[in-house]
């Protein structure tokens, strides 16, 4: 009889056969590769948003504009109505 019990490590590398463990390996580093580069994208987007304050643009509006654009026309289009809608309704 064998003392020693199968660490959970042990098992959960036996569930996983070597091929996938290095497919699995492989995405991991993908996704932490492209995680660092969105952190970098994401401090240079900062940066062109604190350049455009600094030329005295409102940067709230601009992230707006940025939004907007991003939409289909005819998304974009009702919801504009829906919101005059609602504004109406509410007093605005």
């Amino acid at each position: 009889m064998n003392d020693f019990a199968p660490t959970p490590e042990a098992d959960e590398g036996d569930a996983i056969g070597g091929a996938s463990r290095e497919k699995l390996r492989q995405f991991v580093a993908r996704i932490e590769r492209l995680e660092e580069e969105k952190a970098s994208l994401a401090a240079d987007i900062k940066e062109v948003y604190a350049e455009a304050k600094s030329f005295g643009f409102d940067t709230k509006v601009l992230r707006k504009v940025i939004s907007i654009r991003k939409q289909d026309r005819h998304e974009r289009e009702e919801q504009e109505a829906l919101l005059d809608l609602y504004l109406g309704v509410v007093g605005e």
